[in-house]
C-alpha cells in the first residue's frame, strides 16, 4: 500500500508529513498501482522566454501532479502567462481541474465541492490495498514575499472521501502536517511549528478541508515559529483565492440579461451586464476593450455600447459608425463572443469578475489567475495574436496570471514569445 494513503500506522506525528506525503520519487507506487511504466513518466517539457520574477504577489509558480487522473510525478512551472498543449487525451483538462480544486480548498471549500467526481482523479490501473483504499496526490508551490511555499496533499478517495495527509513547508521545514490517525473519526492528526519551549503544536482538523486554510483561525502568531507558519499559510491561501476559472459559453451570451451587480460569471453568460458596468465605471478598460473588439470581430468597430430601456434587460452592441447600424451582440459568431469575453478577463481585476478573493489583502497585493480550458476554441489566428497580446499586456504588470489550454497552432505561435510558457503533454 502506498505510503500517502497508510498514514494511520504511523507511530511517529512527527514525522506524518513525511509519510503520508510522499516524495515526488516515491509517485511510482499510488494506491497499489502495478506498473508504474505505463503511466507518462517524468515533468513535461517546457519552452519559456521569461525572465526570473521577484514574487511581490503570491503567485502558484508549480503545479504537482504526484499520482492523479493520468499523470504520475508530473511538475508543471507556471509563468506570467502558460499555455498547455498536448493531444486530445493527453490530459490538460485534467491539469486545469488539479488546479481549480486547489483553489476551491483554498477558499475553504470541502473536498466534496473540490472534486465533484473524486473517482475520475484516481490514478489509472491503481489497484486497491487489503483495506480497499485508493486515492490521489497533488500539490502546488506558492512564490511570494515569505519565499517559496510547498503545499502538497494525498486524498482518499475510497472507501471514504478524506484527506489522509497535508504538508506545508518552506526551506525544506515542515511547517504544518497532517496525517489520518485514526479512520473512525472525521478528522486529522495536525501538527505545526510553534518554536519557543514548546516546539510543535498537535491538534485535530477536519478531515474534508484544507488545513492550511484553517490555519490563520488556529495560530495565534506570538511566537517567530507561529509566525512564520501564518506567512506561509496566509500566503497559500491568497494565491489560491486568486482564481477565476472561465469557460464562455456563447449559446448562453447571446440573449438580453437582467440588470446585476456587472460581476462576470464563469460562464460569461452576464456579459452585456458587466458592459453596462464597465462603460459607467471603468472608462479606460472599456475603451482598451472596445479597441480589442475593433481587432476580434468582423467590420469596423467604433466602440461598445449597451441598451436597456426602461432599467430592463441589457443587451450589449458593437457600435459601427455612423454609416452603419449597431450589431447586437448575439448576432456575432460564436469566436467572436469568445473572444470578446476572454479578451474583457484579461483587461479586468476581481472586483469585475465573480470570485472571492482574500478581502483582508489589497487588490493591488494579489495577482489574479485566470484559468481557461481551450482557450483558442473557435479562434482564429487574428483573435488568438491579439488575445496574447492582451494577456503579455495585462500578466507582464503583475496583477494578472493566464494558465489556459491551446491547441497545438496557437501554442506554435505562443513558443518563443518573451514572458510565454508552453508546457507540451505530447509524450512519445
Amino acid at each position: 500500500m502506498d505510503a500517502t494513503l497508510d498514514a494511520a500506522g504511523v507511530s511517529d506525528p512527527g514525522a506524518l508529513a513525511d509519510v503520508a506525503v510522499a516524495a515526488d520519487a516515491d509517485a511510482d507506487a499510488v494506491a497499489g498501482s502495478p506498473d508504474a511504466s505505463a503511466a507518462p513518466a517524468g515533468a513535461p517539457a517546457a519552452s519559456t522566454g521569461a525572465r526570473p520574477l521577484v514574487h511581490h504577489r503570491p503567485a502558484v509558480t508549480e503545479l504537482r501532479l504526484s499520482a492523479f487522473g493520468a499523470h504520475r510525478a508530473a511538475a508543471f512551472p507556471l509563468g506570467p502567462v502558460s499555455f498547455l498543449t498536448g493531444p486530445s487525451g493527453s490530459g490538460k483538462s485534467q491539469v486545469l481541474a488539479a488546479y481549480e480544486a486547489l483553489a476551491g480548498l483554498g477558499s475553504g471549500a470541502t473536498l466534496e465541492e473540490a472534486f465533484p467526481d473524486p473517482h475520475a482523479r484516481i490514478p489509472e490501473r491503481a489497484l486497491p490495498d487489503e483495506q480497499r483504499r485508493r486515492g490521489f496526490r497533488i500539490g502546488c508551490t506558492v512564490d511570494g514575499p515569505a519565499g517559496p511555499v510547498r503545499l502538497d496533499l494525498a486524498v482518499q478517495v475510497e472507501p471514504a472521501l478524506r484527506i489522509v495527509g497535508e504538508r506545508l513547508s518552506a526551506d525544506g521545514q515542515v511547517l504544518l502536517s497532517t496525517a489520518l490517525r485514526d479512520p473512525g473519526r472525521p478528522s486529522v492528526q495536525a501538527s505545526w511549528l510553534t518554536g519557543g519551549a514548546v516546539g510543535v503544536t498537535r491538534a485535530p482538523l477536519p478531515d474534508d478541508r484544507l488545513g492550511t486554510a484553517l490555519l490563520p483561525l488556529r495560530v495565534a502568531g506570538s511566537t517567530a515559529g507561529q509566525r512564520q507558519v501564518l506567512a506561509a499559510a496566509e500566503q497559500v491561501v491568497v494565491a489560491l483565492r486568486s482564481v477565476f476559472p472561465c469557460d464562455p459559453r456563447p449559446d448562453r451570451m447571446r440573449a438580453p440579461v437582467l440588470p446585476g451587480e456587472g460581476r462576470l460569471a464563469g460562464d460569461c453568460a452576464n456579459l452585456a451586464d458587466v458592459l453596462r458596468r464597465t462603460r459607467h465605471e471603468c472608462g479606460t478598460r472599456h475603451a482598451l476593450l472596445a479597441a480589442a473588439a475593433g481587432a476580434g470581430c468582423a467590420g469596423p468597430v467604433r466602440g461598445l455600447d449597451v441598451r436597456a430601456p426602461g432599467g430592463g434587460p441589457v443587451t450589449a452592441l458593437l457600435d459601427r459608425g455612423a454609416a452603419r447600424p449597431a450589431t447586437e451582440l448575439g448576432r456575432l459568431g460564436s469566436g467572436e463572443l469568445r473572444f470578446l469575453a476572454l479578451a474583457l478577463v484579461l483587461l479586468t481585476g476581481p472586483g469585475v469578475l465573480a470570485m472571492d478573493p482574500a478581502a483582508e489583502l489589497l487588490s493591488a497585493r494579489q495577482a489574479l489567475t485566470v484559468l481557461a480550458d481551450g482557450f483558442d476554441r473557435g479562434l482564429d489566428r487574428r483573435q488568438n495574436a491579439e488575445l496574447l497580446r492582451l494577456a503579455l499586456l495585462s500578466c507582464g504588470r503583475g496583477h494578472v496570471r493566464l494558465f489556459a489550454a491551446v491547441g497545438e497552432e496557437a501554442a506554435t505561435a505562443a513558443r518563443g514569445t518573451p514572458g510565454v510558457a508552453v508546457v507540451d503533454l505530447t509524450h512519445e
